[in-house]
């Protein structure tokens, strides 16, 4: 489901038959995947007014699912939890009204890590209070991954051709290469934050994940106004890509794409980031420092919720349910922090981002990107249990605030892998050059659930509808 297909075949007027194709998908499929939290009632009205439009817009008539830490006019917004349930925000988020004036069709909400997993250490990703566990596409006994698992999970099941994530570390890239889909994190503030249920303002990120690098492209130009986010690809003679063999993720993926790259002409050396583990640390301690006044920020946008961190801890103690399975741990830790300690973890967090910084700003003085696994294959589903906690590569490009972009790579035991492209500080230099990866190494692009799709439903009674509430 591809937008730029549809452009290329003039498939302009699509906004109802596109949108019945997304819902019948979602009917049919995702009681195994549980990616889809709410369905906007206003879809099928949404695109027939997209018809309607004089204008050709590549995202007119385009449905897209949003993570459910974006706010979305009259929908719950609950980032997963039950303590944001009954009082949906007044106006959409900025990049959801970038969204609508570009004629997409917002179809619902997805399901998401319950705050971004900083919560708790013990509750698997995917996993919220309101929408329960989210499951992988392509193995619904494995994990999504996440926080952003509904909208990867949706994209790679062909429940919609894009949908918006957010990430502070991980939360795009992690979730697109485990269900093997494109997930782009542009650099902080290319898309607006405002609306979105914060974690690290300072790493917090708006991105998009879409079967194939230039309708993430095609959507991210329209959402900024920008005609250089192209995701054309470099001519890979005389490019040089540094081979981060990241500890604690498997080979495969990365040896595939550089033979592939070798063939195309493209130089290859070995680079390393000794200081990787560390840096995550001081990412850890930073965020904690400034997470509750990022997010009573937040919850003072919305009248009828708690309007802080301790009003949280507080609430999600009197719920039966929300500490029913895992605790919140990383909440209480945070709040406990005195003055002291949130000065002295968020210098070594302002450190952290600097030496980030300069370690990728060091290594592209040799490369034109680095290239590193994103994934393991996706663990199983242990009901009630934590999860592995495997490796990840994001960690650099999120503490510098630089753009990343996971494309799939290649399969092991049916389980997708994804490749990590990043190092350019904008995302108009990198998307060149992650498409002529992607272009060198094409992946499997069917979706990940397959069968027959059922008919469209009768349009005198729309599938469009809030979805019952999964405790």
């Amino acid at each position: 489901m591809s937008v730029t297909d549809l452009m290329m075949t003039g498939h302009a007027r699509r906004g109802l038959a596109l949108t019945r194709r997304c819902l019948s998908r979602i009917e049919r499929y995702d009681p195994l995947v549980n990616a889809v939290l709410t369905l906007d009632p206003t879809a099928l009205e949404q695109a027939a007014r997209a018809e309607r439009r004089r204008d050709r817009a590549p995202l007119a008539g385009v449905p897209v699912l949003v993570k459910d830490n974006i706010d979305v006019a009259d929908l719950d917004c609950t980032a997963g939890s039950r303590l944001l349930i009954g009082a949906p925000p007044a106006r959409d988020a900025p990049v959801v009204g970038r969204l609508r004036a570009a004629g997409a069709i917002v179809l619902g909400k997805t399901n998401l890590s319950e705050w971004g997993n900083f919560r708790s250490q013990d509750a698997p990703e995917g996993w919220s209070a309101v929408g329960g566990q989210t499951r992988n596409a392509h193995a619904p006994d494995r994990s999504p991954w996440g926080s952003s698992a509904g909208s990867a999970v949706a994209v790679a099941a062909g429940m919609t051709p894009l949908a918006l994530g957010t990430e502070t570390d991980g939360s795009i890239v992690c979730p697109a290469g485990a269900n093997g889909v494109v997930g782009v994190k542009p650099e902080p503030g290319l898309l607006p934050s405002g609306g979105v249920v914060p974690i690290a303002p300072a790493q917090d990120s708006v991105g998009v994940f879409a079967t194939r690098l230039r309708d993430a492209a095609l959507c991210l130009a329209e959402l900024t106004g920008r005609t250089d986010l192209s995701a054309a690809p470099a001519r890979l003679a005389g490019r040089r890509f540094g081979l981060w063999h990241t500890p604690g993720l498997p080979r495969l993926a990365l040896r595939a794409v550089a033979s592939a790259l070798r063939a195309a002409g493209a130089e290859l050396v070995e680079v390393d980031f000794p200081e990787h583990s560390g840096l995550m640390l001081a990412e850890v301690v930073a965020m904690q420092a400034g997470f509750p006044e990022a997010v009573a920020g937040y919850l003072r946008t919305r009248p009828g919720v708690p309007d802080s961190l301790a009003g949280l801890i507080a609430a999600n103690r009197a719920d039966p349910e929300e500490l029913r399975l895992f605790d919140q741990g990383v909440f209480e830790a945070s709040a406990a922090l005195s003055a002291a300690d949130r000065a002295l973890r968020a210098e070594a967090g302002r450190q952290a981002r600097a030496r980030a910084r300069r370690l990728l700003d060091d290594t592209l003085r040799r490369v034109d990107a680095v290239l590193a696994p994103t994934n393991p294959p996706a663990w199983r589903l242990e009901p009630g249990r934590p999860d592995p906690r495997p490796a990840t590569s994001s960690v650099l490009a999120a503490l510098a605030g630089y753009p990343n972009v996971s494309i799939p790579a290649a399969k092991d035991g049916g389980l997708p892998l994804g490749v990590s492209v990043f190092g350019p500080p904008k995302l108009a230099d990198l998307l060149p050059l992650a498409a002529a990866v992607e272009q060198s190494c094409p992946a499997y692009r069917a979706p990940a659930l397959t069968g027959p799709t059922p008919s469209a439903t009768n349009p005198r009674r729309s599938p469009c509808r809030r979805q019952p509430r999964r405790l």
